[in-house]
């Protein structure tokens, strides 16, 4: 179905971009909708040597760092989104939220960094020293 290529596909692209950093303890979580219950999803991750991990049934606490994060994303764009009139601009919105988010939007749990800089310093080893604070995009 379009949901479960929509997930193969991202998969892949997740493999693709960290294909080096990516060990079998490297965790796939997610809940257990159809789309990562069907045997095509879970033989891609085991095929790949990944673990895949799963929310327990009715339990949201389980997701609730996600659900977080989705909650985040719609106060910040739910304004855009009002003025667009094609699939395109609501796309665009996106992809803009999701790059200040990962590139600029810093988190004190994250050591004051953002999530990309941050999966850099772990891998790395090397705190990467702001010179200039980043302007405000939302």
């Amino acid at each position: 179905s379009l949901e479960v290529d929509f997930v193969l596909e991202t998969v892949n692209t997740m493999i693709e971009k960290h294909c080096v950093a990516l060990t079998t303890e490297t965790i796939i979580h997610s809940d257990q909708g159809c789309h990562y219950t069907s045997c095509s999803f879970i033989q891609l991750v085991k095929d790949k040597g990944l673990r895949q991990s799963m929310s327990r049934r009715g339990n949201c606490w389980d997701n609730a760092p996600q659900e977080s994060f989705f909650g985040r994303m719609k106060d910040h764009i739910k304004s855009k989104l009002k003025n667009c009139t094609t699939f395109e601009e609501v796309k665009a919105i996106i992809d803009d939220w999701m790059d200040y988010y990962n590139n600029d939007r810093y988190q004190w749990r994250l050591a004051k960094l953002s999530p990309n800089e941050y999966y850099e310093y772990i891998t790395s080893g090397v705190y990467p020293l702001k010179d200039v604070i980043p302007s405000k995009r939302y």
